[in-house]
């Protein structure tokens, strides 16, 4: 079964950044849209932030606009999330999943959804300290 590795996580002030990556060895990486999630103690998990490594489209959640960016290396099989102006709310293990979608369309309309993604990675730690 194809596995996605996080790299990463770490600990870190807030308004500090992080940079996060997943990869895919030995996927077809341009075929997938990948995701970003994350779960803190005690509440369900998050999308964060997806791209679909085909054309590029990307999705963020309303609390990380303008602060995360995630972009894609396909020549490398590595989705990046570039993490900055960090906030203790943002604490929580982050994972990279890829959905079972491969249409642009699907793709957008369950970005977010968990179980439209078949595929995760184990997590990488990410605490922000205030």
């Amino acid at each position: 079964q194809v596995q996605l590795v996080e790299f990463g996580g770490g600990l870190v002030q807030a308004g500090g950044s992080l940079r996060l990556s997943c990869v895919a060895p030995g996927r077809t990486f341009s075929h997938y849209a990948m995701g970003w999630f994350r779960q803190a103690p005690g509440k369900e998990r998050e999308g964060v932030a997806v791209v679909h490594t085909r054309d590029g489209s990307t999705y963020y959640a309303n609390s990380v606009k303008g602060r995360f960016t995630i972009s894609r290396d396909n020549a490398k099989n590595t989705v990046y999330l570039e993490m900055n102006n960090l906030e203790p709310e943002d604490t929580g293990v982050y994972s990279c999943a890829s959905n079972r979608h491969t249409a642009p369309a699907a793709v957008r309309d369950t970005a977010f959804r968990p179980r439209e993604y078949d595929t995760w990675g184990r997590g990488t730690q990410v605490t922000v300290s205030s």
